[in-house]
């Protein structure tokens, strides 16, 4: 059986990274994602070995001693990781595996697994980005200003990646994310679409250093 492909996508809060992951693999069987490791608290709707595997601290820091995760980060005050394990279960079913991580975790990834492939998602403005941290209506006001001064330092991460895709239209973003994971698209290359998008990123980059 032929072995499936990996995907790192990363983007900063509020960019639509979730959803269109979430849009990607309801559309797409053989497109997954891992079940991450936390040391975060269950949520009364979350299921152990659905949405994560939640362990111990010490559980935790048993498997990244013993080099069981090919990434790790520490996110708010809690710890993340995607084993080996489980990326080796998805891969060696044929099954094409998205790593829906932050840019340090992408960082490991390509140290690690220089093969994978890596997609930056980007809101198509910073007034759009603040707008749909407020619609998500779960956070109050300090903790929605946190996460927008921490999604504006993590823009500058695009030129890490190997693609880049601006969502400012979901159905396009999606479309774009599919030619690239299923289709092998070179389209939406960082160099071509750095070139197509250099006001947008000049601004974005201008609002982090305000």
């Amino acid at each position: 059986m032929k072995k499936g492909l990996l995907f790192v996508v990363a983007a900063p809060s509020g960019a639509g990274k979730t959803s269109l992951v979430k849009a990607l693999t309801e559309r797409n069987k053989d497109v997954c994602v891992s079940i991450s490791h936390t040391t975060r608290k269950r949520r009364p709707d979350e299921k152990n070995g659905v949405n994560y595997y939640f362990v111990s601290q010490t559980e935790f820091s048993e498997i990244q001693r013993s080099g069981g995760f090919i990434e790790s980060a520490d996110v708010f005050g809690n710890a993340y990781g995607t084993s080996q394990k489980e990326a080796d279960r998805i891969l060696s079913s044929g099954n094409h595996l998205i790593l829906e991580i932050d840019w340090q975790g992408a960082e490991q990834i390509r140290s690690r697994l220089p093969e994978a492939e890596s997609i930056y998602i980007l809101p198509p403005s910073i007034s759009a980005l603040r707008e749909r941290l407020l619609g998500r209506g779960q956070d109050d006001n300090e903790t929605i200003q946190k996460r927008m001064d921490e999604a504006i330092s993590e823009v500058s991460h695009y030129s890490e990646f190997d693609h880049l895709i601006i969502n400012e239209k979901f159905d396009l973003a999606l479309q774009q994310f599919e030619e690239i994971t299923l289709k092998g698209s070179k389209e939406y290359q960082l160099a071509q679409q750095s070139v197509k998008y250099s006001n947008l990123l000049a601004n974005l980059l201008e609002s982090k250093q305000v």
